[in-house]
């Protein structure tokens, strides 16, 4: 209007306006009327209290449209699919056929998955520590043979064979 207001108030203006897009056939999303200081998490179904969100101050109302779990579980699974590129029923298979233990030490529960850093092949699911011990190895079978006969007392020294000549332990 010259005024610069509507005719209807926003609600009706609202109801109107989802009225005109289910008679196109459009799909429209309900309005869940939520209490003060709360949001409704379309992924879980749940209402939940700001805390329970982050912020976006590009949104209308200042939150993510995603609750903190919801977003969580949304990035793991991006996580697994781009890095790896397997899902979480994949990841989960892998570990109930390890008996959701570590393949290494048979102690530790499965959790990081571990993968060749040349190919991008998945080897397995290993505990933290035998995931990480790999990766600082270098992935490299000779050095974890060295450090196998280190650990069994087999000290890693080169003999002196002759002057200036060494012979490396095989």
């Amino acid at each position: 209007m010259r005024d610069g207001l509507q005719v209807y108030c926003r609600k009706c203006a609202a109801a109107y306006h989802q009225a005109r897009q289910l008679a196109r056939g459009k799909n429209v999303r309900p309005r869940v009327e939520t209490p003060e200081g709360h949001k409704f998490c379309r992924t879980c179904g749940e209402i939940k209290p700001h805390s329970e969100w982050d912020r976006n101050r590009r949104a209308s109302d200042g939150f993510a449209t995603l609750c903190k779990p919801c977003k969580a579980v949304k990035g793991r699974a991006g996580h697994l699919k781009r890095q790896y590129g397997m899902t979480e029923a994949e990841r989960d298979e892998m570990v109930s056929s390890q008996m959701g233990l570590c393949t290494i030490c048979l102690a530790a529960p499965a959790v990081h998955v571990d993968h060749c850093h040349e190919t991008g092949r998945v080897r397995g699911v290993l505990c933290f520590k035998c995931n990480s011990a790999i990766g600082k190895l270098g992935d490299d079978p000779d050095t974890l043979r060295r450090a196998i006969a280190y650990l069994e007392g087999n000290a890693w020294k080169p003999t002196l064979v002759a002057p200036g000549v060494y012979q490396l332990p095989s």
